[in-house]
């Protein structure tokens, strides 16, 4: 019954990841200023595909612990959050409002690394590399905003 569980988390975490593809970069994102430190472009869905397992795997582990609802919560917000800054960013093409989006969610992973980390330290770990990725997308985000704007 446990895989059950998990098997939700990754199609819940499956269907955040979709947005990636129906919002593309595409040619208006070639044509943008972006600064020398941007990553290649290959690196954004080899680096998004680990981060997505560890978000599932996070996920799961915290809804293996009881009294873990306010978790629960900060996880499904952040992964809507996750999923509207491709549409924002990519699909409006709302540089600013995808500023916002994503210090939004930066702050919500931040929280769920705090306050996971006394009941479920695991899920805690496996949010690092999380914060760090879009810590550097919040900082590509901000540049091409300043850069574009």
């Amino acid at each position: 019954m446990a895989y059950l569980s998990l098997f939700i988390f990754v199609l819940l975490v499956l269907a955040a990841a979709s947005t990636g593809s129906l919002f593309k970069p595409g040619e208006w994102y070639a044509s943008l200023n972006k600064s020398s430190w941007t990553p290649p472009n290959w690196m954004f869905p080899v680096v998004w595909s680990v981060l997505y397992i560890f978000i599932a795997f996070a996920g799961w582990f915290v809804w293996e612990e009881h009294d873990a609802g306010f978790l629960l919560f900060l996880w499904v917000l952040q992964l809507i959050l996750n999923m509207a800054w491709s549409f924002i960013f990519f699909g409006r093409k709302k540089m600013f409002l995808g500023l916002i989006d994503i210090l939004i969610l930066w702050l919500v992973i931040l929280l769920f690394i705090i306050f996971s980390y006394q009941l479920v330290p695991v899920a805690s770990y496996l949010f690092i590399p999380y914060l760090l990725w879009v810590s550097v997308a919040a900082f590509l985000n901000f540049d091409i905003f300043r850069k574009n704007a």
